[in-house]
């Protein structure tokens, strides 16, 4: 899986978390700007399935105002999604299955192509409205997914000759809830299969903030802070994931919108705490 290799500078990963996540890294961007902490200025954006949404808007030209703005607003009439009980034992096993991890996420990655889920279609029109431009950024910008047939870990970017719907789309495909998304006649899930955040994309990068809604993975390598150990000696690093009060207004499904504008709130009033130890990596 190839890096975001650089000769220094900063970088910003956007982990997985659902549409809360989306909210609460909204929020959390906003309140660290009120302090003084531009995390928009980054040099790099790594972004992971809701990450993948964020770092999309953030790069947009769109103002963390008007962004956190959309997740306050009352609901789209956006429908939730849930794993039931079942689906998410087979999730976890999957995910867990000793051996190679590839063919791990493979197995899980046919479970996927055979679920029924929405139309493919109807899901890449929501990615699409959550966009404010279809365009790729100007800014370096990494989006994750992996390879449902193989199992293969997958990096688009503004030079990959894919658009950023299909990128976003593949990034944000959950498995066992919404389809794998057809791109170049393969089909993709969701990047956080690989790593919730994939924070070794940033190596290269001096200075790395990490926005991780989710932190677990039943993998211990592939954690945000097990990766984040491995960017090299002398890279200033922070992960930051939602605290108690966050959990909380996040609540148990976090693909459920109608916790959307509490997720926003709640990251916005998380960054106060955590701003110190933000800035002595950023600044």
């Amino acid at each position: 899986m190839a890096s975001g290799v650089s000769g220094g500078g900063r970088a910003l990963v956007l982990g997985g978390g659902g549409v809360t996540g989306v909210a609460w890294e909204t929020g959390l961007l906003l309140g660290l700007a009120e302090a003084g902490i531009e995390l928009a200025m980054a040099d790099l954006f790594v972004g992971t399935s809701a990450g993948s949404v964020v770092a999309a808007q953030l790069t947009s030209g769109l103002s963390l105002d008007q962004l956190f703005a959309a997740q306050v607003a009352p609901a789209s009439g956006e429908i939730a999604a849930r794993m039931n009980p079942a689906t998410l034992v087979r999730f976890v096993l999957a995910m867990a299955w000793p051996g190679d991890s590839q063919r791990a996420r493979a197995r899980l990655g046919r479970a996927a192509l055979r679920a029924k889920t929405v139309p493919e279609a109807q899901r890449r029109a929501v990615i699409a409205s959550r966009l404010p431009t279809p365009d790729w950024p100007r800014q370096r910008l990494l989006i994750t997914a992996v390879n449902a047939e193989t199992g293969a870990a997958v990096v688009f970017d503004r030079d990959s000759g894919v658009s950023l719907v299909d990128a976003v789309a593949a990034s944000c495909a959950v498995p066992l809830v919404w389809p794998p998304i057809t791109i170049k006649g393969q089909r993709y899930i969701d990047g956080g299969m690989r790593s919730v955040a994939n924070v070794d994309l940033a190596k290269g990068y001096e200075r790395v903030v990490v926005i991780a809604p989710l932190t677990a993975a039943p993998r211990r390598a592939n954690r945000p802070a097990a990766q984040a150990a491995t960017l090299g000696a002398g890279v200033r690093s922070v992960i930051v994931s939602p605290e108690r009060a966050a959990r909380a207004a996040i609540g148990s499904n976090v693909l459920d919108p109608a916790h959307r504008a509490a997720s926003a709130q709640a990251g916005r009033r998380q960054a106060a705490g955590v701003a110190d130890r933000v800035r002595a990596v950023w600044a």
